[in-house]
């Protein structure tokens, strides 16, 4: 059956096929939509992840604390991924998403922020902190030494350590460390807000 209202030609049963037609959102829609979640909550946490790195900075040349103080900034920053599959599920996805499409946010918006921190920390390192990490590797040579183990094992080991001093002044490679410190933190967030915000859609009630 078929009613007319106002120039307007429903069904009868429209409102069962399309339980969510306040809600429903084109293919096209949501694949913006999601570029613009993805753009606006990693550009925010890769701003917060550059300004708490730069805060923290002072504070890891003291040791275990400063690594600490340098990773809680690292996971502030990353819950940012939190709430964009957040975002994204309850505005465009009508309170519903799939782990694959959360995981798909959360890791787009996870290397946006890494991006961010890498760029922030070639920047500062190559124009500001040149030999910022040289205590870092002396350390690294003092615990080789004081390990206790044969001279050649020692001097294997600071061969090492010298040859990632030097390879630590590429910027790829540099880049590419940077890169680590941070992402695993992500990856991880990631995994753990995709699985708990993922909501199916509701089994369609049978009449």
């Amino acid at each position: 059956m078929i009613f007319a209202v106002s120039g307007k030609i429903t069904r009868k049963d429209d409102d069962k096929t399309r339980p969510y037609d306040e809600g429903w959102v084109s293919i096209p829609m949501q694949r913006r939509l999601m570029k613009k979640t993805v753009l606006i909550f990693g550009v925010i946490s890769g701003v917060l992840s550059s300004a708490m790195m730069l805060a923290t900075v002072p504070f890891v040349r003291g040791g275990h604390t400063g690594y600490t103080l340098g990773y809680t900034a690292i996971v502030l920053s990353f819950l940012l991924v939190y709430f964009g599959i957040r975002s994204y599920r309850d505005n465009v996805g009508n309170g519903q998403i799939t782990f694959g499409k959360g995981f798909a946010i959360g890791i787009l918006i996870t290397l946006i922020s890494c991006v961010f921190y890498v760029v922030t920390w070639e920047v500062v390192y190559f124009n500001f902190l040149h030999g910022f990490m040289d205590s870092y590797f002396a350390h690294m040579i003092d615990k080789a030494k004081a390990s206790g183990a044969s001279a050649a094992a020692i001097q294997a080991k600071i061969a090492q350590i010298n040859q990632s001093k030097q390879q630590y002044e590429n910027p790829l490679i540099n880049a590419a460390y940077t890169f680590i410190e941070p992402f695993p933190v992500g990856l991880l967030i990631t995994l753990i807000s995709a699985g708990v915000l993922r909501k199916k859609a509701p089994l369609p009630v049978s009449a």
